[in-house]
């Protein structure tokens, strides 16, 4: 086991040192991360006790010195801290590897000393050397923007009812609903795999990790989700499942997750699976002191369940995004180059051939279009107007990921643009507008 003087990464002088954390940190990280990040004493307590687990129990991905601590010498305090959670995504079905900072938190009489940045340097450095081609966050507007995030991927967004569907008179359910076991993990994974066709970009979820989602997340915790078998009332056979938050929201009860095998009527079931939902929103309600008046189903910007509960969930938030952060641009696009050949061969510009400078100034690159094949390369622009198309800052990574269309960007970005059609046709083809709705790990 190291020790707290082993673990030391950097002295930052004026009594501030940053260091790996250990099990033995488990209750004062969490006591901080709760303090920082709570908004109420249920929230508070929720983050305490995720950072608590995170330290001391197994988990699929993350080791307790995947945390930072900066720490005050003289006192012992905690007073800044992050972590590292490494995963695995994919871009349209090309693996690579993601790290996800999480928990970043100052205390308020330490910001403005660049405790953050200090510590993001490490868990941006300790990301590369394990290979991960993108850093994703899901933050506070613009504050990751300063350590080169973009927003460029959809984040949560949800519908939300109020009024559950009644059985009628003398009709009864046509599905049960049971809570999953670890004999039922192979098909979760399968389920959710199926589900993944429909977004671009998706999270790998391992059996350890679908295991420590069932089995290694305290009750208390923010992360704590309860998942459901959905069976056929008749011959218990599984058909699907969801997943609803173990604590209440601020107005009900939230579910996160939920899916189908093919071939399995989101029309007949959802009703059922609402009337489950809000038997058990009041369950929680009384267990947990706080009203339960609506039931929320967060999967992103669009879901077959919102189509299929229509008008059963009238309110509508739109997502917000997650950060995405791509340290070698170059690298990553070579890397996803069988996606972008695929899409290249069966648009209008199959076999095509042309050379096209792209700048991002003061920086840029070459898309050399040859017969079909594809070649990216560098490219220094003179000035900001200089090729055939410009992203300013780090707007490219919005069509990149599918986020925006180009077209969204040039109305959004007045330095945006385009020298000619068959360049707007080009980019639009290899980088299109596409949904994705990312379940990263946490």
């Amino acid at each position: 086991m190291f020790t707290k003087q082993q673990n030391i990464l950097r002295d930052l002088g004026h009594d501030l040192i940053m260091r790996c954390a250990t099990p033995e940190d488990a209750d004062a990280l969490g006591d901080f991360n709760g303090k920082i990040h709570g908004i109420d004493d249920a929230d508070r307590l929720g983050v305490a006790v995720w950072t608590r687990d995170s330290l001391t129990r197994p988990h699929a991905t993350l080791k307790p010195s995947d945390f930072t601590i900066v720490e005050e010498t003289s006192t012992g305090r905690i007073v800044s801290s992050l972590n590292l959670i490494p995963q695995t995504w994919s871009y349209e079905g090309i693996e690579f590897g993601v790290g996800r900072p999480e928990l970043v938190g100052t205390l308020p009489e330490f910001r403005g000393r660049g405790l953050v940045r200090a510590q993001f340097d490490v868990v941006h450095q300790w990301s590369a050397e394990r290979g991960h081609m993108v850093q994703g966050i899901t933050g506070i507007p613009y504050y990751y923007r300063q350590f080169g995030y973009e927003f460029a991927l959809n984040l949560g967004g949800r519908r939300m009812g109020s009024l559950s569907p009644k059985l009628k008179d003398g009709e009864s359910e046509k599905y049960s609903i049971r809570p999953a076991d670890e004999k039922d993990i192979p098909f979760l994974m399968s389920v959710y795999e199926h589900a993944c066709k429909r977004s671009m970009i998706n999270a790998s979820w391992t059996e350890a990790h679908w295991h420590n989602n069932l089995f290694e997340i305290s009750d208390a915790s923010v992360q704590k989700l309860e998942f459901r078998i959905i069976e056929r009332a008749d011959s218990r056979e599984a058909v699907g499942y969801f997943a609803h938050a173990k604590l209440l929201g601020l107005t009900g009860i939230n579910v996160f997750h939920y899916e189908f095998v093919a071939g399995v009527s989101w029309l007949e079931v959802s009703p059922c699976v609402v009337r489950y939902l809000w038997a058990v929103g009041q369950d929680l309600a009384t267990e947990q002191n706080r009203p339960c008046t609506t039931f929320g189903f967060l999967f992103g910007a669009v879901h077959p369940a919102y189509d299929a509960l229509g008008d059963t969930l009238p309110s509508v938030h739109e997502p917000y995004a997650w950060y995405l952060r791509v340290p070698d641009l170059l690298g990553f696009l070579n890397h996803i180059k069988p996606a972008l050949e695929k899409r290249l061969a069966a648009s209008i510009a199959s076999g095509h051939t042309g050379e096209y400078l792209i700048g991002m100034y003061p920086k840029g690159l070459k898309l050399i279009l040859e017969n079909g094949g594809i070649t990216f390369d560098d490219w220094k622009p003179d000035h900001a107007d200089h090729g055939n198309a410009g992203f300013p800052m780090l707007t490219f990574l919005q069509v990149l990921f599918g986020y925006r269309s180009f077209e969204e960007l040039k109305h959004a970005f007045p330095d945006c643009w385009w020298s000619d059609h068959a360049t707007h046709m080009i980019i639009d083809i290899l980088f299109p507008k596409k949904h994705s709705n990312v379940y990263g790990i946490s």
